[in-house]
């Protein structure tokens, strides 16, 4: 694998114990704004990832036994020290994931909520009397962890999957193991310095870096692992959802999004284009909930697209820590050639190129993987962006006529996370969002994440959900007690 000596080396997380990967390799993790290594990162693979299965299911009886009040002091204790050294990690998030720094903030934000929301939250993992047809019976429920969990990390929110997973596992008594993604492996082995200075039991929680392939599938064949989270695109949940049919596994997967923005003519336009630009560039483009499809009446089609092009033109792009910097890189080259190809097919096919549309210049971008906010307008239907999720910094608008064209329109696509609403009439804001086959939706709102709240989707874009009672829902099995009463 790649060396660099110049850069700190990290190490996995195992049964409490910081270790290298048992075969000695490791790879570079890159700062996509400028190419320099952030950290040497140890290569794992299926050996590391069965010691941290080992370590997880020896955890599984002390830690599920403990009281919901014990774990919850864990949990609390956690974002204690989160919270304290949450300037440094931040620093880190942008540096190796490149997002501005108050992004960054906000990420950590809503991990420290997460942790101390379901640690409170698993003290109400409620059970429940049954009144019972049977004389002499009484029928009691309880609420059991699953157990060992296995969680698939993706790089775009490297800290705040950590924690949407973990937090509600472990508060319902399960113990993990946490496969990062490449791209950020050394935000979430600094998360295990986090877990580790909060001195949880041994092996409740372990960090496993390296080969996806080879981890993922001890996740899949180790039958103590019984539960499976992922956030990824949905090529590879079907992978693990086929995978995870053969031990009959619990899965939640967050899969691919193509959220339609709808924008009504009747809506509050100053309020409504902030919010869409605010959604559209937030981490560069790269968020499954971001502004994918933006559906505009045809009467404020043009005025749209013109100030959204204002606000691209004007936006200061560049290395994420430097000040008033509002959109970072994306995360490395592949992705801005992906950008740059759906950009030039929807060029061929006649759409208009209002700002952007191109990497961008200057020594500031040289080294970095860096494509500039962009505005299209008057996209067909026929461009591959209208069904491909972009993931980049493009705005590309769609001219529609009727309430019912924008339905039509935003439904028609295989995915279904989050769908957005801007229009000042309720009853069509109403009859809208009932109609949308999406998880979520935002009305005049474009800030769905939150500690207390479900997230997730419907269609290919996943299974289960995420925050709320909903997440931990996800990680308890209901038992039934039948108990025979005497007199």
């Amino acid at each position: 694998m790649t060396q660099d000596a110049g850069a700190p080396l990290a190490a996995m997380f195992i049964n409490g114990q910081f270790q290298q990967a048992q075969g000695g390799e490791t790879f570079v993790s890159i700062n996509p704004a400028n190419g320099q290594p952030v950290a040497r990162i140890p290569f794992g693979d299926d050996r590391d990832a069965r010691l941290a299965v080992d370590a997880a299911a020896d955890a599984f009886p002390v830690w599920s036994r403990l009281s919901a009040a014990v774990r919850a002091r864990h949990l609390h204790r956690v974002a204690d020290i989160l919270e304290r050294r949450r300037g440094e990690m931040a620093l880190v998030i942008t540096s190796e994931e490149g997002k501005p720094l108050h992004e960054a903030q906000g990420e950590l934000q809503l991990s420290i909520d997460s942790l101390r929301w379901y640690g409170e939250e698993a003290r109400r993992a409620y059970g429940s009397w049954i009144p019972d047809p049977v004389p002499g019976r009484r029928l009691l429920t309880q609420r059991d962890p699953v157990g060992v969990c296995g969680a698939i990390i993706p790089w775009n929110v490297p800290c705040g999957m950590i924690f949407r997973k973990a937090a509600p596992a472990l508060a319902a008594g399960c113990t993990m193991v946490l496969k990062p993604a490449e791209a950020t492996s050394y935000v979430a082995l600094k998360i295990a310095e986090v877990f580790a200075e909060a001195d949880l039991p041994a092996g409740v929680i372990n960090f496993v870096t390296g080969k996806a392939s080879a981890i993922g599938n001890v996740f899949l064949t180790d039958e103590r692992v019984r539960k499976i989270s992922f956030t990824g695109s949905t090529e590879t949940g079907r992978v693990l959802l086929r995978g995870a049919a053969d031990h009959i596994k619990r899965t939640s997967m967050e899969l691919g999004g193509n959220a339609p923005v709808i924008l009504f003519e009747d809506c509050d336009l100053d309020a409504s284009l902030r919010a869409v630009a605010a959604l559209k560039f937030l981490n560069a483009g790269q968020a499954c909930i971001g502004a994918n499809r933006i559906y505009v009446q045809s009467s404020i089609h043009d005025e749209v697209g013109r100030r959204l092009a204002d606000h691209a033109r004007q936006m200061k792009v560049g290395e994420g820590s430097l000040p008033g910097v509002a959109m970072g890189p994306l995360v490395d080259m592949k992705a801005v050639e992906k950008v740059e190809e759906l950009v030039g097919d929807a060029v061929r096919k006649g759409a208009s190129v209002r700002a952007g549309g191109s990497r961008m210049q200057g020594e500031a971008y040289e080294k970095g993987s860096f494509y500039a906010p962009t505005v299209l307008t008057e996209v067909p239907r026929t461009a591959r962006m209208h069904d491909e999720e972009i993931f980049g910094p493009v705005a590309a608008l769609y001219a529609f006529e009727t309430e019912e064209q924008a339905v039509e329109l935003a439904n028609d696509v295989p995915y279904g996370l989050s769908a957005y609403i801007f229009t000042e009439n309720m009853d069509r804001a109403i009859r809208v969002g009932e109609r949308l086959e999406t998880g979520m939706v935002g009305i005049n709102e474009i800030r769905l994440g939150a500690a207390e709240a479900p997230f997730g989707g419907v269609k290919m874009s996943g299974i289960g959900r995420e925050g709320g009672r909903e997440g931990l829902d996800e990680y308890l099995e209901t038992k039934l007690l039948a108990i025979r009463v005497k007199g």
